[in-house]
């Protein structure tokens, strides 16, 4: 009896197994098949190899479960190349009926340990203006105020209980170049953290500009 049981239920599994076959247009019963068999090509990996991975492989169009090449790029190429002499530019702000791309920012490549050089080469590419002003006073509403306070004091909320946040106004605070406090926006400073990710090229001088009246105040 259980030597007939275990010969049905071998059969058993041996018909659900030939049944995830996959053969021709039918690609068998797999788990999660999306995990694995990719329908894009991965920008990022470049397996040229048309064997590899073949022994997990249950495709039948000839090639490996990991090749993944483009051949319709050169030399098999994922990742198309660029056009020559160009350079990568963000653009957000872009202006196509503009003379010169002026409103386009260059990635921010200064390294965050060199803010001695960011302060003394660094220039505000906004002009001064009561609506680039604004604006930086709306964002440093936003993200400044909790810690530097309204006037920029550092009497905001957070600043309150944690003591140590500088007044813009006073000492070499008042001194501070339109670069510095960019880099330090950018990168954050002590217990100041970073805020490159969360606000981009232009909001950071804008709100660079508006840190500059607080400077200038009594």
């Amino acid at each position: 009896m259980v030597k007939r049981f275990c010969l049905y239920s071998f059969l058993v599994v041996m018909i659900l197994i030939a049944g995830c076959e996959a053969q021709g247009d039918y690609q068998g019963l797999e788990f999660s098949p999306q995990m694995y068999h990719s329908v894009p090509y991965e920008p990022l990996t470049q397996v040229t190899d048309r064997e590899a991975g073949e022994w997990t492989s249950s495709l039948d169009d000839g090639v490996g479960e990991f090749y993944n090449s483009n051949p319709n790029n050169p030399y098999a190429m994922n990742v198309r190349i660029p056009p020559a002499n160009t350079v990568r530019r963000n653009s957000d702000h872009y202006n196509p009926s503009a003379e010169a791309l002026t409103d386009v920012y260059l990635p921010y490549r200064i390294p965050a340990d060199s803010l001695e050089y960011a302060a003394r080469t660094l220039k505000n590419p906004l002009e001064v203006s009561d609506e680039v002003v604004a604006d930086g006073q709306a964002l440093y509403a936003s993200f400044c105020y909790p810690c530097h306070g309204g006037a920029g004091k550092g009497d905001g909320p957070v600043g309150v209980v944690y003591k140590g946040v500088p007044a813009f106004n006073v000492g070499r605070y008042r001194d501070l170049t339109e670069g510095h406090v960019f880099h330090v926006i950018t990168y954050g400073q002590g217990r100041m953290g970073a805020y490159g990710s969360q606000v981009s090229q232009e909001e950071r001088w804008k709100i660079t500009r508006y840190v500059q009246t607080l400077q200038q105040q009594p």
